[in-house]
């Protein structure tokens, strides 16, 4: 691995890659795929995108996780933490009193907040957060070109901030990664704060439905797992 950080940044564009380092093991990382795409997240508004050799041009300001709470308490409740995220990553981590947007998938924000639920906070400074700060550079640009006006972006994101402050910052729960361990923490004293889907009770591991033609990510507790191996979402149950 470290020869292959050394080895990308000899790439003059890749000279500042920003490398995330977490513990796992080939288990968790079964496969590699290299695909070219218009958008590396897709949110559907390739046209919208300019980048130069900083990145994307436009984009909200980046604040390190210390900046984040300097913002914060010089602004207090005016402060709006949005999640860039969708909403079942959401259901097992977040920042306190962050807005969720009802998304599903990456494509849907567009829409979403081009239906005016989110223009009460055009005039408030909005920090946008994800999991590593990838899907924010494109998020807070198109945020701001319809009319959010203050917006920010954590500097490496969700992971970042988790290794500066552990759990004893704003954020609560676990962090949703993909990969097989689907889950991390970032300290012992991780709250639970998602549901299991079939009991309601404390849980912040997803299981894959086991209909191979559906596969919907579904919470459960360690209790209905140990009743059941098989884990079913909702829509398959009925």
């Amino acid at each position: 691995m470290k020869k292959y950080v050394r080895t990308t940044r000899e790439f003059q564009l890749f000279k500042k890659i920003d490398f995330k380092w977490s513990n796992g093991n080939e288990e968790d990382f079964p496969r590699l795929a290299i695909r070219v795409r218009d958008e590396i997240v897709t949110f559907g508004v390739s046209d919208e995108i300019k980048v130069n050799e900083n990145g994307i041009i436009g984009g909200g300001k980046h604040l390190s996780p210390t900046e984040v709470h300097d913002l914060v308490k010089e602004r207090g409740e005016e402060v709006i933490f949005f999640d860039g995220r969708n909403s079942y990553e959401a259901a097992i981590g977040k920042f306190k009193n962050a807005v969720i947007p009802d998304v599903k998938t990456t494509p849907s924000f567009v829409a979403e907040l081009e239906t005016g639920k989110y223009d009460y906070l055009k005039d408030k400074p909005i920090i946008t957060y994800c999991t590593g700060g990838i899907r924010c550079e494109v998020l807070s640009m198109v945020m701001k070109n319809r009319g959010f006006k203050e917006v920010y972006q954590i500097a490496g994101g969700i992971v970042r901030y988790g290794e500066t402050f552990k759990d004893d910052g704003l954020w609560e729960g676990s962090l949703y990664i993909f990969d097989k361990r689907m889950n991390m923490e970032f300290s012992e004293n991780s709250k639970i704060i998602g549901k299991c889907e079939k009991c309601a009770a404390p849980s912040s591991k997803y299981y894959n439905c086991t209909n191979t033609n559906c596969r919907v990510l579904t919470l459960a507790c360690s209790e209905c797992i140990s009743q059941n191996d098989l884990v079913s979402c909702q829509k398959c149950l009925n």
